[in-house]
């Protein structure tokens, strides 16, 4: 067993879309016929409910090898998104900035262990807690996920520093957001549309939302702890300990980095990104921040220019490294505020990351012509990430192409006739979880299946809240082993972890979660819950 070679993301990749293929020779046609809706303010294609016909399937051949061209077309902007974030994190390790930070973080970590409290919790015990909580709230509040590729690079060489690997800087940051995702109480991306598509008021029924969300998140934490443990107490058991040699490598080399002074390019990048911060302060002073379908305005540039005019100007005094810390720190406020102020996506994140990559190169003193070579060098190293997500996006158009998605949505669907509420939830909740392996979309699936899951819930008396619970959670749990995710992909990219390798690691905890899923729809059909 040992001898057993674990294929490339790029062969367990096209092997499923040869299977794909092949099933377009044996599995019926069929369309569903789709009328668009509005909602939220968007125009969506959704699924009219007994349009389902029968058409020619059309036998997948020679398009196999276009699926691959095809699927870079479908998924170029998160392709473009993984080698920007690549190229400009690249730029950013170049200036070692993050391991110096992460070096004095770690010396001021030894002296809190003389404190009793953090003594029994054990200070890298809370710092996993803290930073999963927020991962799962960002996913929880607005459907974080594509942005977590830029924090793997930042947060493994965190896990590294405190005797951990690879895999749970990966957990503390994706699994984190994704679980969250999955127990949303707010995600306007999956919950917001579902719930639109089914009539119901936007994100209501949330006490028990939250009560799913938080038994959720703390299951992945503990999972988290106790690998976290085991790594921390035999580093060889580790799946990842060879590996992560190139990581501990990097990680033990930045210990011993002096720290640089600012230089006048420090100084202009400062004032340049000071004078960016006060424009936006005057002509966008109060930001629409939406959260759970409530407004509020807030000063958020107003806040940011005067924190950065101090802490910018202090860092600077201080050394360049901190300086490019306060600027990664800028990143992370500008990144939340624009993804729930100004509804941003991965254009908008991936050039805000380019912008913090080329002023970090500058400020260190790098220059144009250097900061450039260091961001093509980048682009080079995650571009295997980058070509696998564009492959993987060929599964969906070969099953689109051969006329049987539809077709695989219609039989599943069938399956729940006759099942009772409890197991008609169960085939829904199944339905969703298998959908999602190969339409990892969640507004893609929501307007799928919700339409006609909606009616189906009606006529067995079964709350649609319950039929959205179980489109959310089928959504989300799935979505850390799916191939055709671009977004696993590419963070599995930028940790270097085979996704072979990651798979048979996560996949225990994968299933459990769906148990707990499915447990955790059980409540709202036999007791009388709010919102439910």
């Amino acid at each position: 067993m040992r001898n057993i070679k674990i294929p490339h993301t790029f062969t367990i990749v096209f092997i499923i879309i040869l299977l794909c293929a092949v099933a377009t020779w044996f599995v019926p046609g069929g369309e569903y016929a789709r009328e668009s809706v509005t909602v939220d303010g968007t125009v969506r294609n959704v699924v009219v409910a007994d349009s389902f016909h029968e058409v020619d399937n059309v036998p997948q051949t020679w398009q196999i090898f276009a699926a691959f061209f095809r699927g870079f077309e479908r998924t170029a902007p998160i392709i473009v998104f993984i080698l920007m974030i690549g190229g400009a994190f690249w730029i950013l390790n170049a200036t070692k900035s993050v391991d110096v930070g992460i070096v004095s973080f770690l010396n001021r970590l030894k002296k809190l262990q003389h404190y009793k409290f953090f003594k029994i919790v054990g200070a890298n015990n809370l710092i996993i807690i803290l930073v999963m909580i927020m991962f799962s709230l960002f996913g929880a509040i607005f459907g974080m996920s594509e942005e977590t590729i830029a924090f793997v690079a930042i947060f493994i060489p965190l896990a590294i520093s405190m005797g951990y690997d690879s895999v749970v800087g990966v957990l503390m940051c994706y699994l984190a957001a994704h679980v969250g995702f999955a127990g949303a109480m707010f995600n306007p991306f999956t919950l917001g549309i579902a719930q639109g598509l089914s009539g119901l008021p936007p994100f209501s029924g949330l006490e028990y939302r939250f009560v799913c969300w938080l038994a959720l998140t703390v299951l992945a934490i503990a999972f988290t702890l106790w690998y976290a443990a085991r790594v921390k107490k035999v580093p060889e058991s580790s799946f990842m300990f060879e590996a992560d040699g190139q990581w501990r490598s990097r990680v033990q080399n930045e210990t011993e980095t002096d720290v640089v002074k600012s230089s006048v390019a420090t100084w202009i990048v400062y004032a340049a990104v000071s004078a960016v911060l006060c424009y936006l302060a005057v002509n966008y002073t109060f930001t629409d921040v939406t959260v759970g379908g409530v407004t509020k305005k807030l000063a958020l540039f107003p806040v940011y220019a005067v924190g950065f005019l101090l802490l910018g100007g202090y860092s600077a005094r201080k050394s360049v490294h901190s300086f490019i810390l306060s600027l990664l720190l800028l990143t992370v406020l500008l990144l939340i505020t624009g993804v729930l102020g100004y509804q941003w996506y991965v254009m908008e994140i991936a050039a805000l990351f380019l912008a913090m990559g080329v002023c970090a190169g500058i400020s260190f003193g790098f220059g144009f012509d250097k900061t450039v070579r260091l961001f093509l060098a980048g682009c080079g190293d995650i571009l295997t990430a980058a070509l696998v997500v564009g492959l993987a996006g060929g599964i969906i158009i070969i099953l689109e192409d051969g006329k049987i998605i539809d077709t695989m949505l219609y039989g599943v669907s069938q399956a729940m006739n006759g099942s009772g509420q409890v197991g008609s939830v169960g085939v829904m909740y199944l339905i969703q979880n298998l959908l999602n392996i190969i339409i990892p979309s969640g507004s893609a699936k929501a307007a799928l299946t919700i339409p006609m899951m909606a009616e189906f819930s009606d006529i067995i008396g079964l709350s649609r809240q319950v039929t959205v619970l179980a489109f959310q959670f089928g959504d989300g749990f799935t979505n850390v082993i799916t191939p055709t995710s671009g977004v696993l992909i590419g963070v599995l990219g930028v940790a270097r972890i085979p996704y072979a390798k990651w798979f048979k690691f996560i996949i225990p905890f994968v299933l459990f979660l769906i148990i707990i899923g499915f447990l955790l729809l059980l409540p709202p059909i036999f007791m009388n819950i709010n919102g439910f």
